[in-house]
């Protein structure tokens, strides 16, 4: 059952932009995920009680309506993530269309838009997207640099669909992903591949890593991204316990790598330097700008 909720505000601003993925706000018209990706690192923030209702922001278009209109009036337009603590396009988007709601409102206002998914549901908002991905104000800074108001990044943790059933139990098969990111990148818009967070012992080895940008290149993707598992807090704890029962092999890996919340410094460097490598060698660009 999904609780249908009244959020106060609807739009978050950074106090910087995000080097990566270039937001300079985030909006998450949800509470929670459906997809219960186990890695999610919601989990080990105060946000991620999945004793929680899944819940609908009912009144995020009329608020964003409001704040979006104070920011352009201001001119103080800047990339907007869709999102950064739930996905937009998870299945009960198809009844309730806040997501489709809230892009009709970007739309409207002129700012650009960072879509970050795993879902093909983001095909039905093609209309929209192309509107805002030609008539988006991009910030000063960034124009020269990007002709796009639409980035589309799409999330991988594995190209392994066992290894999806596992770690990603609810959301879209690895096949019907990388389907939809051909459909999109054929209707020329931008688009990149995200394998964050890759899997320790699991889906970041060398054969692993390069299969992942081969498959990029094969879809002409615009960029990728790389990062690694972060775990900490009752996130963690639910980790090691799915480690536990299918790969109880690697509890101890983990152990010697987690002193912490993050990877020791030599197996994160050595993965990074990895990653950077394979890109480098088949001409796939690292990051967007």
């Amino acid at each position: 059952m999904v609780k249908e909720i009244f959020a106060k505000t609807i739009l978050n601003r950074h106090k910087k932009r995000d080097p990566w993925f270039l937001d300079d706000y985030s909006l998450n018209p949800y509470q929670l995920c459906e997809f219960n990706c186990v890695y999610c690192y919601i989990r080990g923030s105060k946000y991620g009680d999945m004793k929680r209702e899944l819940a609908v922001k009912i009144n995020a278009p009329a608020i964003l309506e409001r704040e979006l209109f104070r920011r352009a009036e201001r001119k103080e337009y800047g990339f907007i993530a869709l999102s950064s603590a739930t996905e937009p396009w998870m299945y009960i988007e198809e009844k309730h269309e806040i997501t489709r709601k809230c892009l009709e409102i970007i739309s409207k206002h002129n700012f650009p838009v960072h879509c970050l998914t795993k879902s093909s549901l983001i095909l039905r908002d093609i209309d929209i997207l192309k509107e805002i991905d030609e008539n988006a104000v991009l910030p000063a800074d960034l124009r020269g640099k990007l002709n796009n108001g639409v980035l589309i990044t799409f999330s991988f943790s594995t190209l392994d669909e066992n290894v999806r059933k596992i770690f990603e139990p609810n959301a879209p098969k690895v096949k019907e992903r990388l389907n939809t990111v051909k459909e999109l990148k054929d209707l020329g818009l931008k688009v990149g591949m995200a394998f964050i967070p890759l899997l320790p012992f699991i889906s970041d080895s060398e054969e692993r890593i390069e299969e992942m940008v081969k498959a990029a290149k094969e879809l002409n993707v615009n960029y990728v991204f790389f990062g690694d598992l972060t775990l900490y807090g009752k996130g963690k704890e639910i980790y090691f316990k799915v480690l536990e029962r299918y790969f109880p092999e690697l509890v101890e890996e983990y152990e010697k790598i987690y002193r912490g919340a993050y990877l020791i410094r030599s197996y994160r460097n050595a993965f990074y330097k990895l990653a950077f490598e394979l890109c480098k060698k088949y001409g796939i660009k690292w990051r967007i700008v």
